[in-house]
């Protein structure tokens, strides 16, 4: 770390001196003074947008965060990047850009932060490719940091049954079945979504802000409290006042973020049921910190960690019903009492993760989100890595909630989700089949796009369990079913799962974590001598992506060469 990074008052000095009055008087132009040259100058990383409810409030968060900074002592300036709404997107090309909209989150975070020399910065985001986004961001820029969750969306209300943006993917799948009729999914599609914050059940980005926190980068109930309650907007206050802290103490990202702490929000992870994305983001958080961290360590964390939550997708409770019951410091409690959670870990507070609980009112009495731990809802997580011929770098699979361990049925074969989305309105897909979607991978998609809309519209079908989707592509937080994604090798570099074929018989199996086609290796041999790659795309920010990013096995990241030049 560079001396000017470990000096609290570098910009007094940077900015001392005849040579640097151009620099101060542009600083004047935006109001500092004198004396703010003697105090440490704050970034405020703001995701705030009007294109998605995730987002649409961050702006007023920036503002307490930028107070609370001030009050520390520091000159706070608030600058903006980018969010793309993965609900809205969902279905359309437009998904594409979904997670590459990850990497340019971290990219312009960090050059802002670079470029303008700040001392320390408090990211805050909403939408899913955020967390991680702002998360890379922190990493990359190695100045202190800390995250804030815009937090979670208040369930919609409909019938007296709480409903969300998942109900409405599926209300399609019961629509098309002759379930329910159009003035019932316009009812559904109304109440959904009733106002700000991301979406509600333990979907993407509820998952990644509680796995933030557990990895001791976010300050207690930053993931618990709602996007509309008063206590968010204390969490940003408060978060622009401890950055002040981290700086003061020297305390830098890399000090926080240690295996253990990777191990940490594993273990939360798999506890609350989340989604199959954190794998891919935790990799990728992993690779910019320089932490050694690999897909396998998720099947070795997921033999040991119970699943405790009841939260949707595949339970009944919201991120909201979690808060009101004691919220994610609550699990973490139990978790670590119960020898799951290094609890020696240094956090954003300044003090370790069992000293930040030792105070954490325990789990409401008599509360059922979360279960005991001596009647989980299952005895191991519930995100399990695959392998075998037709995934020989992993695929991942959720089977919280699913009853099916093995499956056993042929490929039926499709290489755009557009096309298996018009086999499955039109009945062609049969129970006991396994519908493939290859070529959508990051390289192939490109941007490997989420499959929630088909899932949801299995679901909605009643084939959430009868029917496997196989796919290089991802799931949404919000899917559940017989589902498995990241497929890696991805099709587009000629993976295996490019050379399946109508008809090969295709086996899942969660209890021995292995995903096989029936074909022999002498004749996948002789399919990939005919493989022939489709071009990459070309063009823009798809096509940037396109040729540089990893495996999805590898968190899909854009700068490997960096982990290749330490290895």
């Amino acid at each position: 770390m560079s001396q000017d990074k470990q000096d609290l008052r570098h910009h007094s000095k940077a900015f001392d001196g005849v040579m640097r009055a151009p620099n101060r008087a542009m600083l004047r132009a935006v109001g500092l003074t004198d004396d703010d040259f003697k105090k440490p100058m704050i970034g405020i990383a703001s995701t705030w947008s009007e294109v998605t409810p995730c987002n649409m409030h961050i702006n007023d968060l920036a503002l307490r965060a930028k107070d609370g900074a001030r009050e520390a002592g520091a000159v706070p300036f608030i600058f903006n990047t980018i969010t793309v709404s993965d609900g809205i997107s969902m279905g359309t090309n437009g998904m594409k850009y979904s997670l590459p909209s990850r990497d340019v989150i971290a990219d312009s975070i960090e050059t802002v932060v670079g470029a303008e020399n700040l001392d320390a910065f408090v990211a805050i985001g909403g939408c899913d490719k955020n967390m991680p986004g702002c998360m890379i961001a922190i990493a990359n820029s190695e100045v202190p940091a800390l995250f804030v969750y815009g937090g979670t969306i208040s369930p919609g209300k409909l019938d007296g049954e709480d409903i969300d943006l998942v109900s409405v993917f599926e209300g399609v799948g019961k629509h098309n079945n002759g379930d329910i009729s159009d003035e019932q999914l316009k009812r559904i599609e109304c109440n959904a979504c009733p106002g700000a914050g991301s979406c509600g059940g333990m979907y993407t980005a509820n998952t990644m802000a509680s796995a933030i926190e557990a990895m001791g980068m976010s300050l207690p109930y930053s993931s618990s409290h709602p996007a509309e309650w008063p206590e968010k907007k204390d969490d940003c206050y408060d978060a622009g006042k401890a950055v002040y802290t981290l700086l003061e103490k020297g305390i830098y990202p890399k000090d926080i973020m240690t295996k253990e702490a990777f191990e940490n929000a594993i273990t939360v992870v798999m506890a609350l049921g989340g989604s199959t994305n954190a794998i891919l983001h935790l990799l990728s958080i992993a690779h910019a910190i320089d932490v050694d961290l690999t897909i396998d360590d998720f099947n070795i964390i997921q033999a040991k960690v119970p699943h405790l939550a009841d939260l949707k997708p595949s339970g009944k409770y919201v991120m909201e019903d979690l808060c009101n019951v004691g919220g994610v410091p609550a699990v973490m409690k139990l978790l670590l009492e119960a020898g799951y959670l290094h609890g020696d870990c240094l956090t954003v507070t300044g003090k370790t993760i069992a000293e930040n609980l030792e105070d954490v009112p325990y789990l409401t009495e008599g509360q059922k989100v979360i279960m005991p731990l001596d009647k989980p809802k299952r005895e191991d997580g519930p995100l399990i890595v695959l392998k075998g011929n037709l995934a020989p770098e992993g695929a991942v699979a959720k089977v919280s909630g699913v009853k099916v361990t093995r499956h056993t049925g042929p490929a039926r074969v499709y290489d755009t989700e557009a096309e298996a989305t018009e086999a499955v309105m039109n009945n062609e897909i049969n129970e006991g089949d396994v519908l493939v979607i290859r070529y959508v991978g990051p390289k192939g998609g490109p941007g490997m796009p989420e499959m929630l809309s088909i899932s949801a519209i299995l679901v909605g079908k009643g084939l959430g369990e009868k029917v496997a989707l196989l796919t290089d592509g991802r799931f949404s937080g919000g899917t559940h079913g017989l589902v498995i994604g990241h497929i890696a090798p991805e099709a587009q570099v000629g993976g295996p799962i490019a050379l399946l074929q109508e008809g090969d018989v295709v086996t899942i199996d969660s209890s021995t974590k292995e995903i096989l086609v029936d074909v022999s290796d002498e004749e996948l041999a002789n399919r990939k001598e005919k493989f022939v790659a489709p071009p990459l795309y070309k063009k823009g920010v798809l096509g940037k992506y396109a040729h540089n990013v990893t495996s999805a096995s590898k968190g899909a990241v854009t700068d490997y060469f960096k982990r290749e030049e330490t290895e």
